[in-house]
C-alpha cells in the first residue's frame, strides 16, 4: 500500500509539472502572439503614417506648383494688359518695356506650365491648358500687332476681348486649383 501512495504521490507531481509546463507553454505561445500582433500592428500604423506623409509631401508639391501656376500666369497677362495700354498711348520707350516684360513673363509661365504637365491632375490641366492657350493666343495677337507698320483702334479693342476672355479662364484654373486642394471645403 505504500508502493501505492508513493506513485500516487509521484504521479501527482508528475501530472502537476506537466500541467504547470502546458500553461506556462500557452502563455509564451500567447505573450509571442501579443507581441506579433504588436509588431504587426505598429508596421500597419508605420505604413499608413508612410502613406499620409507622401500624401502631403504630393499635395504641397501641389500646392506649390499651383501657386507658380497662378502667379506666373496672372503676371503674363498683367503684361498683355501693359503692352495693351502702351500701344493704345502710343509710348515707344512705354511699348518697348512693356515688350520686353511681357516676353521675360511669357517665358515664366512656360516653365512653370512644364512643371504643371508632370504635377497636376488631368482635371486640373484641363484648365491649365486652356487659360495657357488664351494667354498665348493673346501673346501671339500682340506680337503681330508689334510687327505692324501702325497700330489699328480695332485690332486693340480685339485684344481687350482676348484679354477679358483670359480672366474667365483664368478665374476656371483657379477654381479648380482650390477645388483640388480642398481650400474651399476647408473654409466652410
Amino acid at each position: 500500500m505504500a508502493i501505492v501512495g508513493v506513485i500516487g504521490t509521484l504521479g501527482a507531481a508528475l501530472l502537476t509539472q506537466r500541467r504547470a509546463d502546458h500553461l506556462k507553454r500557452q502563455e509564451l505561445e500567447a505573450l509571442a502572439r501579443q507581441q506579433r500582433e504588436g509588431r504587426d500592428h505598429a508596421d500597419q500604423v508605420r505604413r499608413e503614417e508612410a502613406r499620409a506623409q507622401v500624401h502631403r509631401d504630393l499635395m504641397d508639391l501641389r500646392r506649390a506648383c499651383y501657386i507658380s501656376l497662378n502667379t506666373t500666369a496672372r503676371q503674363y497677362q498683367t503684361s498683355q494688359i501693359n503692352l495693351l495700354h502702351a500701344l493704345r498711348n502710343h509710348n515707344d520707350a512705354e511699348v518697348q518695356a512693356c515688350a520686353e516684360q511681357l516676353e521675360e513673363r511669357r517665358l515664366a509661365l512656360r516653365d512653370s506650365y512644364a512643371e504643371a504637365q508632370m504635377i497636376v491632375p488631368p482635371t486640373v490641366f484641363t484648365d491649365a491648358r486652356a487659360a495657357s492657350r488664351q494667354l498665348n493666343g493673346t501673346y501671339g495677337q500682340l506680337k503681330r500687332l508689334l510687327a505692324a507698320p501702325h497700330v489699328v483702334d480695332g485690332d486693340l479693342l480685339r485684344i481687350e476681348a482676348e484679354t477679358e476672355l483670359s480672366w474667365a479662364l483664368l478665374s476656371d484654373l483657379r477654381g479648380a486649383m482650390r477645388s483640388d486642394l480642398g481650400v474651399d471645403e476647408a473654409s466652410i
